[in-house]
């Protein structure tokens, strides 16, 4: 699995060289290689895990210093918004991560190296395996480099604001309605699942919406219902 020729590549994509090159190696394994391989060989799940945690207190820490003046209620925003999955996996595409990716031959061929979910779950096992390799500080200068810059966009595109807060504010205020949200569907092997959720007003279906998981399908609905009744 390791190619001294491919960590060079992943070192060079993300500027930073590894004292551990197995660390490195580790956090582009997807679980559905050691599936297909039916062997207890480890996968990037466990840095995913802690590089979620690495990458949530760096942005925190950054916004609390950086905004002292805003109330709980923006930096929540602001930070949700840098951490959630869709930016994440932009980043994931900028630095060309899928391309290192040990996937399984399904996964290849259904496009694993494009899903934004495996792309962002890559970039929170990369920040993962720098902080065990280099400490907090070297994950922190990757994470403000690669993620914080984007925030400035963030803001004003309006991307902090949450979907499902916003129809639902709305919909009590218009309509004195409160949104409920139904499961439609769910396909896909359990490594990719596809939920599509829908948006109700009373009894009416409003809009629908499709995520690898109910909560970002339940996003994607109330984005498209704010759409569908001019509220955007």
């Amino acid at each position: 699995m390791k190619s001294t020729t491919k960590t060079k590549e992943i070192e060079k994509s993300l500027g930073i060289t590894f004292k551990d090159k197995s660390l490195l190696d580790l956090a582009f394994v997807h679980k559905s290689y050691v599936n297909e391989a039916n062997d207890k060989s480890e996968q990037n799940e466990r840095l995913e895990y802690l590089g979620d945690a690495v990458l949530e207190l760096a942005v925190t820490d950054y916004l609390y210093h950086k905004f002292p003046g805003h109330p709980e209620g923006d930096l929540t925003n602001w930070r949700s918004a840098l951490v959630k999955g869709k930016n994440l996996s932009k980043v994931a595409k900028k630095l060309g991560l899928g391309e290192f990716l040990y996937l399984s031959r399904g996964e290849e061929l259904s496009g694993g190296r494009e899903k934004a979910y495996i792309l962002a779950n890559t970039v929170e096992a990369v920040i993962g395996a720098i902080y065990l390799d280099s400490g907090f500080e070297v994950a922190r200068e990757f994470i403000m480099k690669h993620i914080v810059v984007l925030l400035e966009d963030i803001i004003s595109q309006g991307l902090d604001v949450d979907p499902k807060s916003r129809v639902q504010e709305l919909a009590q205020e218009k309509l004195n309605v409160t949104p409920r949200y139904e499961l439609l569907s769910e396909t896909g092997p359990d490594h990719d699942k596809k939920f599509v959720m829908g948006i109700y007003f009373a009894d009416r279906l409003i809009a629908d919406g499709e995520g690898s998981s109910k909560q970002e399908a339940e996003q994607s609905a109330a984005g498209n219902a704010l759409a569908k009744q001019g509220w955007n």
